[in-house]
């Protein structure tokens, strides 16, 4: 089986590491003189390098253009890549070539050629003429501006790599990123920034109740975005303030056992308010001392105990743990109280962060983060869908968020239609169906009920992805899922017989639900058999060491010798 040998520069060793903890393949910093089958390499100067696939990476001109005939032409700050069908942006600069003379042209930039492939006697090279690893260090550090948004870059930066593979007829293995039985992963989570209007008397939040319920509901339906039924339902709720503010009616801002009716069972998230009335330092956003919340964690113990019965996760809304590791650990510790768990997940409520917010975060003492996504618009901002750990982390892990209600349909945001919205979402979903991973919804506590009216297009998405064949996991599932596949190691060894061997183990935690350990099947065209999009996959439990089977054996296998 195929072990990849990787030649990159000294500064880009974390991103190197991280990219193939999501690209979940057997590698190896490349060593002169050993075999590999493919090596993948970011340097200018590249040496003599015996490989049946060469896949060099390069921003600048490289060793390699004179001898494969190429002539370095403009290059780009950033730009939009042309990699097969996918469109891919690039940040961290992408050559040209003004000549090609024989080789084939593989990527370009605006009709320019930006990747080029030849093929020799018995081996492949690939030049790209941009830089892997800095692109994946820059993904995850910095993410993706709004106008990039719906483009999984990282994730069909890794389809790139493992098609260039199977093209040139290289068999590989891959544990993929998405447990046995599964097609993907699915976290639905909550932000709970209200759990009743009756905590609003007189305050800016019941007045602006009172006006986008009557007034606003009006513009709405006269522009057609709502119906009669859904316009009575909010003139109704606001009549009925006086009534539900006093205890004679329900309270219809109160979310979770609407939630939990419509989630059944499914496992999802919560973020809880720590701390009532604090809306935090450092915030820089209009209206600062509306971030603060008229509840917190101990307001609503009895519903933290039925959600925890239901199967669910409590977990932080942060309210200065982005900037203070003081603060951050008192706002867990300020849930552990109520939860009895002193371990903790977070997202900060409206989604703040800084540069040092991963430190901050992993020395307040969180298991993982769930910040990293857009207010604006559904999107993945690192790139992938898959959970990762941020540059600068040791422990901590970052469960992307991808769809958010808010950014669907707030006038001050995308305020799509339901069709529109649907059409966008089901985007997402065939993205996760392809590549796996999770894919991690908000939807808000106001959401399902008036003004805003999107509890039924949440009920159409739970209800679309329950047929889909997902696992549903809390955040914290799902993220000691991907602990447990970064504990996976790849080693060479020698059996008996003299033939190399490569041996998986997985070290430390050990995961609830199997890997897959995926065996990419794509033998040349001379085999007669087809080169790719084959597969055949393992269950393993990561119990015990697991042996990747050789490539002889697959060759006998697959051309029916046994």
């Amino acid at each position: 089986m195929t072990m990849i040998g990787v030649l990159f520069q000294a500064e880009d060793a974390a991103a190197v590491a991280e990219f193939f903890e999501l690209f979940k393949t057997p590698w190896e910093p490349y060593v002169a003189g050993r075999e590999y089958d493919v090596v993948i390499t970011t340097v200018s100067e590249v040496p003599e390098i015996d490989a049946r696939l060469l896949l060099a990476f390069e921003s600048d001109k490289c060793s390699l253009d004179d001898s494969l005939g190429l002539r370095p032409g403009l290059k780009h700050a950033a730009a939009d890549l042309e990699l097969g069908a996918a469109q891919v942006p690039i940040y961290t600069g992408v050559l040209t070539f003004e000549e090609i003379g024989d080789v084939q042209a593989c990527a370009l930039v605006d009709g320019q050629v930006a990747g080029v492939r030849k093929e020799f006697e018995d081996r492949f090279v690939l030049r790209l003429g941009y830089d892997l690893f800095k692109e994946t260090g820059r993904l995850l550090q910095r993410g993706q501006p709004l106008e990039h948004a719906g483009v999984p870059s990282l994730d069909l930066h890794i389809d790139a790599i493992r098609r260039w593979i199977l093209e040139a007829g290289i068999p590989l293995a891959e544990i993929v990123p998405v447990p046995a039985g599964s097609r993907f992963m699915v976290c639905l989570t909550h932000d709970i920034d209200f759990v009743g209007i009756r905590y609003h008397r007189f305050d800016h939040s019941m007045w602006g109740f009172l006006f986008r319920a009557t007034i606003g509901t009006l513009r709405r339906f006269l522009r057609g975005k709502i119906g009669l039924k859904d316009l009575g339902r909010c003139w109704a709720a606001a009549l009925s303030l006086p009534f539900v503010q006093v205890g004679w009616l329900k309270d219809f801002w109160l979310p979770f056992d609407w939630y939990l009716d419509v989630e059944q069972g499914l496992g999802a998230t919560y973020y809880l308010i720590p701390f009532k009335r604090r809306a935090g330092d450092k915030v820089s956003a209009r209206h600062p001392e509306r971030r603060a919340a008229a509840y917190d964690v101990g307001d609503v113990s009895e519903w933290v105990r039925r959600l925890q019965e239901a199967g669910c996760e409590i977990g932080v809304h942060g309210i200065d743990a982005w900037h203070s590791v003081e603060k951050g650990s008192e706002e867990r510790q300020r849930i552990g109280t109520v939860t009895g768990d002193s371990n903790a997940g977070i997202r900060m409520h409206w989604l703040l962060s800084d540069a040092d917010t991963v430190r901050v975060l992993e020395d307040a003492g969180y298991d993982y983060d769930s910040t990293v996504g857009y207010n604006e618009t559904p999107g993945y901002r690192a790139g992938t869908c898959q959970v990762y750990r941020p540059p600068g982390a040791r422990r901590l892990l970052e469960l992307p968020m991808h769809i958010q209600d808010g950014a669907l349909f707030f006038p001050q945001r995308l305020d799509l239609s339901e069709k529109a919205a649907w059409e966008l979402c089901s985007r997402f979903i065939q993205h996760a169906r392809t590549h796996g991973g999770v894919l991690t919804t908000l939807w808000h506590d106001r959401s399902h009920g008036p003004e805003r009216l999107w509890g039924s297009f949440y009920v159409r998405l739970v209800s679309e992805l329950k047929g889909q064949n997902v696992w549903f996991g809390t955040a914290h599932e799902v993220t000691e899922w991907f602990r447990a596949r970064r504990c996976v190691t790849f080693e060479r060894c020698r059996g008996s017989d003299g033939a190399e061997r490569i041996i998986a183990s997985c070290h430390g935690t050990k995961p609830e639900r199997p890997f897959v350990v995926r065996i990419h099947h794509a033998l040349r065209e001379t085999t007669g058999v087809r080169p790719h999009n084959s597969w055949t996959d393992l269950l393993w439990t990561g119990e015990t060491e697991a042996e990747l089977p050789a490539r002889a054996k697959l060759e006998r296998l697959f051309s029916g010798v046994i």
